[in-house]
């Protein structure tokens, strides 16, 4: 069962601490801003009261939001990225699928084959299903981890086409910068858990939409948000 939502013991009604959370992840802005925007608005909250609503609320939120089905005839595009934790080395492993939809992501400290099993196994018992393909860049550990978790996906190694995985770090990217980076391995995969799901429901899918429907897509977006909050739409 979902874990529902409460705000027994906040003495700021649930609208101004789920905007407050919205912001936060939606948007590249520091917690300063935030708090300098809520301020605006006649809303005096300090900026480490806003992170620890992110925290606390954060992760009950992104549960609650539903997620797009699985299919067998998505394709999964997989890449990873650098991200350098008290000065160590860490690797984060990201799936995404042919619409850009964030599949999953884990934080390792590997680069390798084992790494890269890890990542396979974590998304088929997310997903349910083997996609219909799968595409990397030219690192020997996917093709490597795919020969023993699923040989019979197609698997196409090329970096032209794998933009898609690569071009969905850069909001990622945006918000290590606007966070002065990370602490811990464990704070990374927390944030990306909840911040990919919240970008999920609000970025329209990669295709051609006219400017009515993405703006009736994000409408639905924020009704969704707000029930997910458990608060009034």
């Amino acid at each position: 069962m979902i874990k529902s939502v409460s705000y027994k013991h906040h003495r700021f009604p649930p609208e101004i601490i789920a905007h407050a959370v919205w912001l936060y992840l939606r948007f590249p802005l520091s917690l300063r801003l935030i708090e300098e925007m809520l301020l605006e608005r006649g809303i005096v909250v300090s900026y480490e009261t806003v992170r620890r609503w992110a925290l606390k609320f954060g992760p009950t939120y992104a549960r609650r939001l539903r997620r797009k089905r699985p299919n067998r005839r998505d394709i999964w595009h997989l890449d990873e990225v650098v991200v350098t934790i008290s000065g160590k080395k860490h690797w984060l492993w990201r799936a995404v699928d042919q619409d850009g939809y964030v599949l999953d992501e884990v934080v390792q400290t590997r680069r390798d084959t084992k790494a890269a099993k890890r990542l396979l196994k974590r998304l088929l018992r997310k997903q349910g299903c083997p996609p219909r393909r799968m595409i990397t860049d030219k690192l020997g550990s996917y093709a490597a981890a795919r020969r023993q978790i699923m040989p019979q996906v197609e698997h196409r190694s090329h970096k032209g086409l794998n933009n898609r995985a690569e071009n969905s770090h850069l909001p990622f990217r945006r918000r290590e910068r606007a966070r002065q980076g990370f602490r811990s391995a464990g704070g990374l995969q927390r944030f990306v858990n909840v911040f990919s799901a919240v970008r999920n429901l609000f970025v329209p899918p990669r295709s051609r939409r006219s400017a009515r429907a993405t703006h009736l897509h994000r409408l639905n977006a924020m009704a969704e948000w707000k029930s997910a909050a458990n608060i009034a739409a």
